[in-house]
């Protein structure tokens, strides 16, 4: 086997890839706006802000993220546990069941440090 053979549909995707961010970046200097003030000031839903747009969340919204992204990392482990757990049997079962007792302990910690109090 040639070496052209072997590392050709590599090469093609490089040029492929190249010749996409070259008609990308050529594109983005010929629609380039000149630079200036932007006249028009943004708003959330119709009406003004009344704060910076970068402006710090509180430091409580971290872990309600963090309780949220367990739960949400939850329901990617279950739906296949679901689809397969006839097939697999008791061991699945107790194996979920300890998956979920550890989320539960998550919870109950956020839940004893005060992260769903809202005041």
């Amino acid at each position: 086997m040639t070496m052209a053979a072997e590392f050709g549909p590599a090469l093609l995707l490089l040029a492929v890839a190249a010749a996409w961010v070259s008609l990308v970046y050529g594109w983005s200097l010929l629609v380039r706006q000149a630079p200036g003030v932007v006249s028009v000031e943004p708003f959330l839903s119709g009406t003004p802000p009344v704060q910076h747009a970068v402006s710090r969340y509180h430091v409580r919204w971290y872990t309600i993220t963090m309780v949220f992204l367990a739960f949400d990392m939850e329901m990617v482990f279950m739906y296949p546990w679901a689809v397969v757990v006839a097939q697999i049997g008791p061991k699945a079962v107790i194996e979920m069941f300890g998956f979920l007792a550890v989320l539960l302990v998550g919870v109950v910690y956020a839940w004893r440090e005060g992260a769903f109090r809202w005041t």
